[in-house]
């Protein structure tokens, strides 16, 4: 019985890039790789139908960094208001010391 072959994935990627670049004919490729027709157009409907996920942001990153910012608005936001808080503890004292009292 034939063992099935199994192919790199930089394998894949070199046949299918010369194919979509036009260097070489399917045919070309198929005979020069033994190759089957179907298999290579296989892979080459894979990368074609991937090609947009390469340019998208994983969507956990996107998440992530939206959290993040969340997050360092409320800190931003704690802090100005610990500041006036802090203002405000100390104005009574600080008043009735402009008056002379």
């Amino acid at each position: 019985m034939r063992q099935r072959r199994k192919f790199e994935p930089e394998f894949k990627a070199k046949v299918v890039l010369e194919l979509l670049r036009g260097d070489k004919t399917m045919a070309q490729l198929c005979r020069e790789h033994a190759l089957g027709a179907d298999l290579l157009g296989q892979w080459r409907k894979i990368v074609v139908e991937r090609t947009p996920e390469l340019f998208a942001e994983p969507s956990g990153v996107d998440a992530e960094a939206r959290r993040i910012a969340e997050l360092e608005r409320l800190v931003g936001q704690q802090a100005m208001e610990l500041a006036v808080l802090k203002k405000a503890l100390n104005w009574p004292t600080a008043r009735s010391g402009s008056n002379g009292r």
